[in-house]
């Protein structure tokens, strides 16, 4: 079985695989959302902005960062509570190839004895170990102990 609620100590590190956001990844999250941002699909038009060239959408690089966490929650995830504190520092663009790393805020113990709630923030990092995106996600998660 994969990690529980007891698994999450404050010392706890997590840190994912790499992944290149690809040109494919920006147009068709683009697509499938139904972005027509210029900024993301227009490299003419993105030429001409502050950041000199497209950018990937901020749900883009949330998707992939929880996508590439998702074996921190296969077996325990009973619910996600909340997302706090989201703030992107750096521009992803396609190309660029980033990183999850995932640390323990804090957990606590609820009423209910077969779980807890666990405060994870995920700090995203790209190929220069610059951080690009950093959110606090809180979690009903099960207890080994617990569980009935």
């Amino acid at each position: 079985m994969g990690y529980l609620y007891e698994d999450f100590r404050e010392d706890f590190r997590f840190e994912s695989y790499a992944r290149t956001i690809t040109e494919s990844d920006l147009s068709l999250f683009c697509a499938l959302v139904g972005y027509h941002v210029p900024l993301f699909i227009d490299e003419h038009y993105a030429r001409t902005t502050s950041f000199g060239g497209r950018i990937c959408p901020s749900h883009l690089i949330m998707s992939i960062s929880t996508g590439m966490t998702e074996s921190l929650f296969r077996d325990g995830i009973m619910g996600m509570l909340g997302l706090d504190g989201g703030r992107f520092f750096a521009p992803v663009r396609p190309g660029d190839t980033i990183r999850t790393v995932v640390t323990i805020v804090s957990r606590k113990e609820t009423s209910k004895p077969d779980r807890g709630i666990v405060v994870f923030r995920d700090e995203v990092f790209n190929q220069d170990n610059v951080l690009v995106f950093q959110m606090d996600k809180t979690a009903l998660i099960k207890r080994r102990d617990g569980a009935a």
